[in-house]
């Protein structure tokens, strides 16, 4: 019978860590996957720069996913307001950018400026879980994204 050393044991614990942890970053991306294949497309009318979804979160849903697509230096401003006859308000937009970076508040204009690159966009639109009882939340929400010809004057470098 061989007994395993010190070394051999370490090397072990060290190859079935990378394991578990490689096993879960795939999971976190395929769950990622997922999550952007339900996301409600914002859609613009020819020739439009703006966008306006009205809608409501479901009593105990805490978010709903849009998707756009936008070049970098296009000026962008997305504000979201409350929805009158609702009893609670989805206040809460978070901008995910193409790199995976975020920018977004509570309430009123939640992202005003230059889009940072060319991609897909991902608009998270929330109930504020602090201040909630879990009821339906409305919202407005309002994206404009001007043409680059537009966007120059108010991207130019500085």
């Amino acid at each position: 019978m061989v007994l395993p050393n010190d070394k051999n044991t370490a090397l072990a614990a060290r190859y079935i860590r990378a394991l578990v942890i490689s096993t879960t970053l795939v999971s976190i991306g395929i769950s990622s996957a997922a999550a952007k294949s339900s996301d409600s497309t914002l859609h613009f009318a020819k020739g439009a720069v703006t966008s306006v979804v009205t809608d409501k979160l479901a009593p105990h849903t805490d978010e709903q996913w849009y998707r756009f697509d936008a070049a970098s230096q296009q000026y962008a401003v997305i504000n979201i307001a409350p929805l009158a006859g609702t009893p609670e308000t989805a206040n809460v937009g978070v901008l995910h950018m193409p790199d995976g970076t975020q920018d977004g508040t509570k309430g009123g204009i939640i992202y005003q400026g230059c889009l940072p690159q060319t991609g897909k966009y991902r608009l998270r639109i929330a109930r504020n879980l602090m201040a909630t009882h879990g009821k339906t939340a409305g919202y407005k929400v309002e994206v404009m994204i001007l043409p680059k010809v537009a966007s120059q004057s108010l991207c130019k470098p500085a």
